[in-house]
């Protein structure tokens, strides 16, 4: 308590200490030893620097929580922009449609005095065919002469190539069914509409063990070494077997939601209704799950690869960076 005094008489804050150096520290106590000759004990000593590191980490931890924070709200910002312009794409897209089933054509020699001509009853070889692309507006009144130019055609050409290349391929090249997009949901919930609930998430690790099984068998049939874990060859023999639903990014990505449900299914199950009654989106309570594994890696000397390899179902993932 004296040395605590001592160090406030001399100017000395939290904040003031917080940003210090070790070399400065060291010269602080110097000062109480040498100049106001105080006799401070060797754990007085570690315990200043203890506490000062301490105050540190708690503000970082802080400062850390808030910028987390931060982000998921900005990602359920983002979420609910997309399915704004979503709706909005498809409801344009609705009033294309509309529109291009009257559409009408005034023949180049037509004049804009004549009545235009119906596209279902024309006679004199104008042919026009709808391209639902994002960047051209439907109208319901077109003038079009005989011939397009041949960049135009081009152009259109590359558009439809285009669009043809994103429906057959995935992001990465292979064939990827349209996948529905995850929701929060309590446990034993199902999700509606086109909508994919946490017990089919967690459902999919679970699958994920049983193709294991199935490639560490036919590896030592053949004599080739197992895999210990879920491992890319497990994931192709996944797709090779018909579950195209199950891949590698989307697997890594919940992976430390699946190890919170494994380690302590209560607290998971409690994040689980507190996200779904806020009405929070799937990234929101994915970042939330980060904290309860922290806790759970302090109590094991912070040795998470350790607190996976103990558990069953665990030990089979390879730890999240």
């Amino acid at each position: 308590y004296l040395t605590m005094a001592k160090m406030t008489e001399m100017g000395f804050t939290a904040n003031t200490l917080i940003n210090m150096t070790e070399e400065e520290i060291d010269d602080l106590m110097k000062t109480l030893v040498e100049i106001y000759r105080m006799d401070l004990l060797l754990g007085e000593r570690y315990g200043i620097k203890s506490a000062i590191r301490a105050e540190k980490k708690k503000l970082q931890d802080s400062l850390e929580l808030q910028r987390l924070e931060l982000l998921s709200e900005a990602e359920r910002k983002r979420i609910q922009d997309d399915n704004n312009f979503a709706a909005a794409m498809t409801s344009e897209g609705t009033s294309k449609d509309l529109r291009a089933n009257d559409v009408l054509i005034f023949p180049e020699s037509t004049s804009a005095e004549h009545a235009p001509m119906n596209i279902n009853t024309c006679k004199d070889g104008i042919t026009i065919q709808n391209h639902n692309n994002g960047n051209l507006c439907g109208a319901g009144l077109i003038g079009i002469g005989e011939h397009s130019s041949e960049s135009d055609e081009r152009k259109m050409d590359s558009i439809k190539q285009k669009r043809r290349r994103s429906k057959e391929a995935g992001e990465d090249g292979e064939d990827r069914p349209r996948e529905h997009p995850f929701i929060v949901t309590e446990p034993g919930e199902l999700a509606r509409g086109k909508k994919n609930g946490l017990d089919y998430l967690f459902d999919l690790y679970e699958q994920c063990g049983k193709f294991l099984l199935e490639v560490q068998r036919i590896a030592k049939e053949r004599g080739e070494k197992c895999p210990t874990k879920v491992t890319n060859q497990v994931f192709r023999h996944a797709k090779h077997t018909g579950a195209v639903y199950i891949n590698k990014p989307k697997m890594r990505h919940y992976v430390h939601c699946y190890a919170l449900h494994c380690l302590d299914s209560e607290q998971s199950n409690h994040l689980r209704r507190i996200y779904k009654e806020r009405g929070e989106n799937v990234g929101a309570w994915r970042q939330a799950c980060y904290y309860p594994l922290v806790d759970i890696a302090r109590e094991n000397n912070w040795d998470i690869e350790g607190v996976f390899n103990k558990n069953e179902k665990l030990k089979i993932w390879y730890v999240p960076t």
